[in-house]
């Protein structure tokens, strides 16, 4: 989709939105039981947009109770699969009808960049939740090899009640990666989005309804992590919870589980990612140009970012000068200029949390060949693209996880050093490789730990390849593919005996 309009009429709609800031449950907008709230800032002025409902566990008991009544009453979990297929892509053709109000409301409250609103997440969501849909009534459950005297029947049923909790980096297409195959596999759902960023979860609810999913099904309770997040991981009649975010809370969902029902978690967690360029990479202009994407795309607030660029020692200089070359086309500025292609970090708390690694990378003595300081335009959150030159791989820079626009380049001496560097590293999600050599292609792709190995290339495979990782990670299962609803159903054994001792033997 590339009907990206100009700021003036994006301003436009902002000013005329209406801002959701209530949970949605049963169907229905409602404050928080407590009467609580919460800010939620515009990263782009430091204007507070709006208040949003702070629900707490009373909330998520509600939400939960008309779930589990929505479940049981089998208006959605006992439709049939085409027919769920049908409401969903209402929802798609509803969301396609208010791609630009939608846009604009995520740009607004998380600083992305309204270019990437509007020409990939607004496109991906939409695909990912027809892709699904279109997927649910052909996916055929099995009979096992069980011989004459036995019919063994391995069939799919929806898990019951699920939770997603959701990350502010991807607000629209996280959910569309865990309601699709939820939904479509004819479970009720209950979101938590990110506090920063709850209002477009909000409105995708509220088009669901309107599109047919009944009362109940699909559920938006707001709030914080330590409040709302926190009852869901320690509910009793939620069947699973689906996690995208840090590991750091990653890993207390498994103990909300262990403490629990043994609710099934899935998680996708943090990344340090590698981009290994060996020395037979050929174009680097080309290699070049994926570096700088993978590293600066959504600012570096994305899981699966490159922040560690691992490059043979003959050739780091040559495609050193490329990257720098194609920062240029990175300009830095407001969201909902559509020239820009960086917007403003999410929050104050994280741009200052990443400004201080860029400190802590001069202090530990890398070399700053690009960037290296925030950006002032009025009351912004801004950080300009930066690369540190020199990184050794025990600096905190080329370790820990910094989720902003930093580039550690790490110069190697070969193969077998980059595989080495690449994978120390407690994380495994995303690894790129650029090779002109098959054979090393496949060699190496083997060798690095990742649950995504991209080749001559940056990305995260599409649709229809299963996303997660390797370490600590991922957990539980995989996101995207007709493996994402595999992590939403339970698996069944119906075993017919068909064995007859009174048949006259006589009979064949």
């Amino acid at each position: 989709m590339s009907d990206l309009l100009t700021r003036p009429e994006f301003e436009a709609i902002a000013s005329k939105m209406e801002l959701p800031n209530c949970s949605f449950i049963n169907g229905k907008f409602a404050a928080a039981k407590s009467g609580e709230t919460f800010q939620t800032i515009n990263p782009a002025s430091g204007e507070v947009i709006t208040e949003v409902a702070s629900c707490d566990a009373a909330d998520v008991d509600y939400a939960v109770a008309k779930a589990r009544e929505a479940f049981e009453a089998g208006h959605w979990s006992k439709m049939h699969p085409s027919e769920r297929k049908d409401v969903m892509i209402r929802l798609v053709k509803l969301l396609k009808r208010h791609r630009h109000e939608l846009a604009v409301l995520e740009s607004v409250e998380s600083g992305k960049p309204i270019r990437d609103c509007v020409t990939i997440d607004l496109p991906e969501t939409m695909h990912c939740l027809a892709w699904h849909a279109e997927a649910v009534d052909k996916m055929y459950d099995q009979v096992s090899p069980s011989g004459d005297d036995a019919l063994g029947l391995i069939v799919r049923e929806p898990m019951g009640v699920v939770a997603c909790v959701l990350p502010w980096n991807f607000p629209l297409m996280m959910a569309a990666w865990k309601i699709g195959p939820a939904l479509a596999s004819g479970n009720s759902v209950i979101i938590k989005p990110a506090e920063q960023t709850s209002m477009t979860a909000l409105r995708l609810a509220d088009l669901a309804y309107e599109a047919g999913v009944p009362a109940g099904v699909l559920n938006v309770v707001t709030g914080l992590g330590e409040t709302a997040g926190h009852a869901i991981g320690m509910h009793g009649d939620i069947n699973a919870v689906s996690f995208t975010g840090s590991t750091e809370v990653g890993r207390k969902f498994l103990e909300y589980s262990a403490r629990s029902n043994l609710k099934r978690i899935v998680l996708e967690c943090g990344g340090k990612n590698p981009c290994v360029v060996l020395e037979d990479a050929e174009n680097l202009d080309d290699v070049a140009r994926h570096v700088v994407h993978a590293v600066f795309w959504n600012m570096g607030q994305n899981c699966t970012s490159n922040s560690r660029l691992i490059v043979h020692r003959n050739i780091k200089d040559d495609l050193l000068d490329k990257v720098h070359a194609r920062i240029r086309d990175w300009p830095t500025g407001h969201p909902l200029e559509p020239s820009n292609a960086l917007g403003a970090m999410v929050t104050r708390e994280h741009f200052d949390k990443v400004m201080g690694y860029v400190e802590t990378g001069k202090k530990e003595g890398a070399e700053v060949t690009a960037g290296g300081e925030a950006i002032a335009e009025g009351d912004g959150l801004y950080i300009a693209p930066t690369v540190f030159d020199g990184v050794k791989p025990e600096m905190t820079i080329a370790r820990d996880e910094i989720f902003g626009p930093v580039l550690s380049v790490i110069p190697v001496a070969s193969d077998a050093q980059a595989v080495e560097i690449a994978n120390d590293t407690p994380y495994g999600l995303q690894a790129s490789l650029f090779t002109s050599n098959v054979k090393r292609a496949h060699r190496v792709a083997r060798a690095l730990q990742a649950g995504t190995v991209t080749v001559n290339c940056y990305g995260e495979g599409d649709i229809t390849t299963p996303f997660g990782g390797y370490k600590q990670s991922g957990f539980g299962g995989r996101d995207n593919s007709l493996k994402a609803h595999d992590q939403y159903t339970e698996t069944k054994t119906i075993w017919f005996d068909l064995s007859d001792d009174a048949i006259d033997e006589s009979v064949t």
